[in-house]
């Protein structure tokens, strides 16, 4: 996939299951939960197609600070319950937006950005943050999208084990 181009949902699922066996062989062994959450974003980053960013918020004193990443600069706190990821980690629900200029109270870190996808993500305490997944296309993610990076999260969350 030189050029990075995904086009059908079994193209998708085939991209997202190498993706997966990338990432555990990347995280093989390492148990640093700081160096995981970085070459998970940095792989993300560097595999994913048509995205501009790619990382992680942390829940942290009532609200979501940023963790680990890839892309432009990004906003450094977050409420719970305001944009993409203070609504997808206050309703713990994954958020998938294809049109971000329509989503009530987005917060635009980078003007680039079109759609995004926002996950929430838990820890052996409970709900820890969300991966947050921007692309300056709109509408690009989709259920597929939202399963690949669901397997992608549970390698990660089983290297910290």
């Amino acid at each position: 996939m030189a050029e990075k181009e995904i086009h059908t949902s079994e193209t998708k699922e085939k991209f997202y299951a190498l993706l997966t066996a990338q990432l555990e062989a990347l995280l093989s062994g390492e148990t640093d939960w700081l160096a995981n959450l970085a070459n998970t974003a940095a792989l993300l980053y560097d595999q994913l197609p048509q995205i501009n960013w790619a990382g992680f918020y942390l829940e942290k004193d009532k609200q979501l600070v940023l963790g680990p990443f890839q892309g432009k600069p990004a906003c450094v706190r977050i409420d719970f319950g305001h944009g993409v990821c203070g609504t997808g980690f206050e309703k713990n629900q994954t958020q998938i937006v294809e049109d971000v200029h329509a989503f009530p109270g987005h917060i635009a870190c980078d003007a680039a950005s079109l759609s995004e996808i926002v996950i929430p993500f838990y820890n052996r305490a409970g709900l820890s943050g969300v991966l947050d997944i921007d692309s300056p296309v709109k509408a690009r993610f989709d259920d597929v999208d939202h399963q690949g990076l669901q397997g992608c999260l549970a390698v990660l969350w089983r290297s910290l084990e």
